[in-house]
């Protein structure tokens, strides 16, 4: 699936992932590929992104998560 991470200063990561974790409001969750489309809220936590060859953290403050048609748009205060 394709996944951008944006801040205010800059874009954070921009690419494919295989699986992104992130710390909602709710509680954590995961997306996987054909995730059904989802808009939530972020709390302060730690932002985990599975591509083919990595694990890559984002350490966020607060933010925005938009999933669509294997598109994941988060906009994040670091």
């Amino acid at each position: 699936m394709k996944l951008i991470i944006v801040s205010p200063e800059k874009t954070v990561y921009s690419g494919g992932a295989v699986a992104v974790a992130v710390p909602g409001t709710k509680g954590a969750f995961e997306v996987l590929d054909n995730h059904a489309p989802i808009i939530s809220s972020l709390q302060p936590g730690v932002v985990t992104v599975k591509t083919e060859d990595e694990t890559l953290e984002f350490e966020i403050k607060s933010g925005f998560i938009e999933v669509a048609c294997n598109e994941v748009s988060l906009c994040v205060e670091q």
